[in-house]
């Protein structure tokens, strides 16, 4: 059985926004324009993604 995944990638450069928002795509592991990452779907990656859903795209994979 596999765990849900959610593919994450940064669409808008985070330049000019708060260091908290860096701070949360760095801990994302997101660091260039267009990079893409995978992460479980857990409430912790949600919470992340949803401080920052303004500069990043999300698809949910099964």
């Amino acid at each position: 059985m596999s765990k849900k995944t959610l593919r994450i990638t940064l669409v808008k450069s985070p330049i000019g926004y708060n260091k908290r928002q860096k701070g949360t795509l760095r801990a994302l592991g997101l660091r260039r324009m267009h990079q893409t990452v995978e992460h479980e779907d857990t409430p912790v990656i949600r919470g992340m993604v949803a401080k920052v859903r303004h500069l990043v795209r999300v698809e949910e994979n099964a």
